[in-house]
C-alpha cells in the first residue's frame, strides 16, 4: 500500500462524484438503466464513489474487493434469478469493476465483463464519463439480452438510480 494512494483517497473530497457525474448525467445513467432492464432478465445497478476510507485502504482493500463489498451492501444478490449486475466505478483509483450474480456468472464469462471495464476506462481517461458510462451499459444491455433475454413477467427487483457512495 503505498503512502500516495492513501492519500489521494483520503484528500478526494466525495462532491468530486458530482462533478465527475452531476445530477443530469446520473439521471441518464438511471433511464439508460431503466431502459436497458426492458430487453433482459438481468437487474442493473450503478455505484460511484470517490475514495475509500482510511481503514479499509489501511487494509489494502482492492477496487475488486470493494466492489463485491457495495454487490453485497446493495442487495444486488437478492434478484429471484441471481440475475443481478453491479458496475462499480472508484474515482480516485480510476477503476471499473463489474460483479455478476452466479445467474449470470454461469453464462458470461469475467474476461466479457473485464472487457467493458477496459473500454469504459478508456472513455473515463479521455473525460468522457457520463458517455463511457452509457456505453457500458449498451454493452452490458447487449450481453444480458443475448444470454438472459426478457421474459413476458420482468418485475423490476433493484432500484434503477445510480448510488453515490
Amino acid at each position: 500500500m503505498s503512502a500516495k494512494r492513501i492519500l489521494k483517497h483520503l484528500l478526494t473530497p466525495d462532491w468530486s462524484v458530482r462533478r465527475t457525474l452531476p445530477r443530469a448525467a446520473l439521471k441518464r445513467i438511471e433511464e439508460a438503466i431503466r431502459a436497458s432492464e426492458k430487453s433482459h432478465d438481468g437487474e442493473l445497478r450503478f455505484a460511484v464513489e470517490a475514495g475509500l476510507d482510511f481503514l479499509p485502504l489501511l487494509k489494502g482493500i482492492t477496487p475488486r474487493q470493494r466492489a463485491r463489498q457495495v454487490f453485497g451492501q446493495l442487495n444486488v444478490w437478492d434478484t429471484e434469478h441471481n440475475s443481478g449486475v453491479l458496475i462499480y466505478l472508484q474515482l480516485v483509483d480510476r477503476d471499473i469493476e463489474i460483479v455478476a450474480d452466479r445467474g449470470i456468472g454461469a453464462k458470461v464469462q469475467q474476461a466479457a465483463w473485464d472487457a467493458v471495464c477496459r473500454r469504459m476506462e478508456e472513455a473515463f481517461r479521455a473525460g468522457r464519463f457520463e458517455q463511457g458510462a452509457l456505453d457500458g451499459i449498451q454493452e452490458i444491455t447487449t450481453l444480458l439480452a443475448r444470454h438472459f433475454p426478457a421474459r413476458g413477467d420482468n418485475p423490476d427487483e433493484l432500484p434503477d438510480r445510480p448510488v453515490v457512495l
